[in-house]
């Protein structure tokens, strides 16, 4: 008898066991089709089931990376706390803070702002007025956004993505540039402002042998969407290196808006052929400027300033007109899909020291009136764009910023066609969890809480809208602990006494 009711009891937690696994298949198999048929979120889509550990880990490591992960300002090349607070700004979560700052303010280099004992008002402030861009240009460009997206291809980005961000440009009233990949049907489709941006090997917009076609560049310009050319230099994460897109990522759609063979490696040389110094430079800007009939600059990052300095010599030579309608000045830590790693991490300089002296250089010159300075390299939060506004800059170009507000990761796979988030990269099940019509509207939120926290910052110091901010505004952590007003690490320069008044037809900031 005791051996049957054994065996009946084992019958019965056997068939307990099999109803339980059972009812965990079902569960299983039900989030899998809840996750793969939403489009919020990219990882559960394209990783069902699975990928909702991220967010558990995500959750219990706000209570255990004290003992197992970085801590929130450890990581490179973005943190955990700059990622978070992009994270809830595109999502339009609340992203204030509690208890205490984990910033730690007392490194070298660090700028804080001077808050004023009577800060403006929010009803006596403004909105930060719009600059015009090329006002000697056949079609000037009014510019009303502080930040706006930086050059990113179609190629090294998918097709969701543009398509996201052409959207939230267009919610947020930013521009979008191409990046150096030409355009697509894709960046157009939001009816956003979109800068064109002429790399070295003039994909878009270049004949066979590799030169500029006209032709092709004046069908461009004819679009109204696309208001500027950007003619590209260089860039922070690889100068002197021309843009890498690996063999895999080069589609037949790709290869037809570049003009170059489809499933080999797109590879730019190191420099425009035409542009050898200074005064081909301005040649080749005047030519674009000619050709579109709008406003044409040009980006580059520094190591020098020499060159620069005859840049402004040349130009005075010829006149004012001839200047490039703005500078876009990367900083050696501005990222890429693909760069050397000598390049990524030793070559250039940051636009912290860069910036400021390019303003000096071109006010001393009488030019800061003509040419209109915008920044870019690794600046995705209100701080970074309001010391960016402090140092002379007119806008903020970001990248990786808006990457983030599209659900980027930083999973470090751009250049190897399987980010798991469907930005960067063109396998269709990876792209299918990217929706451009809600990832448009996290991109619209970002670029309002940069407004926002800018704002804030601008109130603060007393001024009532972040373009009047000014270097004395911002002061920076010196190796000694100790602060130093920005104002005086680059004291204000004056106009030389042959150029005064010589600042072209545009208002100064």
């Amino acid at each position: 008898m005791l051996n049957e009711i054994t065996i009946g009891g084992l019958d019965f937690l056997a068939a307990l066991f099999i109803f339980l696994l059972g009812l965990v298949a079902l569960a299983v198999a039900v989030v899998f089709v809840i996750d793969i048929t939403q489009t919020r979120d990219a990882i559960r889509h394209n990783y069902p089931v699975i990928g909702r550990f991220r967010g558990l880990f995500s959750t219990l490591g706000e209570f255990f990376r004290q003992y197992f992960f970085a801590m929130d300002r450890e990581e490179m090349p973005f943190n955990r706390a700059e990622r978070e607070w992009v994270y809830k700004s595109a999502a339009g979560k609340d992203n204030t803070l509690a208890f205490g700052s984990t910033k730690n303010i007392g490194v070298t280099g660090t700028p804080l702002f001077v808050n004023c004992p009577f800060p403006t008002l929010d009803e006596d402030a403004t909105n930060a007025p719009p600059l015009c861009i090329g006002a000697g240009c056949r079609e000037p460009y009014q510019a009303g956004s502080l930040i706006n997206i930086s050059g990113m291809s179609f190629g090294a980005l998918s097709a969701p993505a543009v398509r996201a961000l052409s959207r939230g440009a267009k919610l947020a009233g930013c521009w979008l540039n191409t990046g150096e990949g030409g355009l697509s049907s894709y960046h157009l489709e939001g009816g956003c402002d979109v800068v064109f941006q002429i790399g070295t090997a003039k994909y878009g917009v270049r004949r066979d042998d590799g030169g500029l076609d006209d032709g092709r560049l004046r069908a461009i310009a004819d679009l109204p969407a696309v208001k500027m050319f950007e003619i590209k230099l260089s860039q922070g994460a690889k100068p002197g290196k021309g843009g890498i897109l690996p063999a895999v990522k080069v589609t037949p759609e790709i290869a037809h808006i570049r003009g170059i063979p489809p499933g080999q490696a797109s590879i730019s040389p190191n420099r425009h052929p035409e542009i050898g110094n200074v005064a081909e430079l301005l040649d080749f800007v005047a030519h674009v400027r000619e050709v579109t009939g709008k406003p044409t600059g040009f980006k580059t990052v520094l190591s020098t300033y020499g060159w620069v300095e005859q840049l402004c010599e040349e130009i005075q030579r010829r006149g004012v007109d001839s200047a490039p309608d703005f500078i876009t000045i990367d900083s050696a830590d501005g990222g890429s899909g693909a760069a050397p790693m000598p390049l990524m991490d030793d070559v250039g300089l940051p636009v912290r020291e860069t910036l400021p002296v390019v303003v000096d250089i071109l006010t001393r010159y009488g030019l800061r009136g003509r040419v209109r300075v915008i920044a870019s390299g690794k600046l995705i939060t209100p701080a970074e764009v309001a010391w960016a506004l402090c140092a002379g800059a007119d806008f903020v170009a970001s990248a990786r910023g808006f990457m983030f507000a599209l659900g980027c990761i930083q999973a470090m796979k751009c250049n190897r066609n399987t980010c798991p988030t469907g930005i960067t990269t063109h396998n269709r099940h990876l792209q299918q969890g990217l929706n451009p019509v809600e990832k448009a509207i996290r991109v619209q939120k970002y670029a309002a809480k940069i407004h926002y926290g800018v704002g804030l910052i601008a109130h603060a110091c007393g001024v009532a809208h972040p373009r009047a901010l000014l270097r004395r505004h911002c002061r920076v952590v010196q190796p000694d602990g100790r602060t130093q007003s920005l104002d005086t690490l680059y004291p204000p320069v004056e106009p030389m006494a042959a150029y005064r008044g010589q600042t072209g037809d545009q208002d100064a900031p």
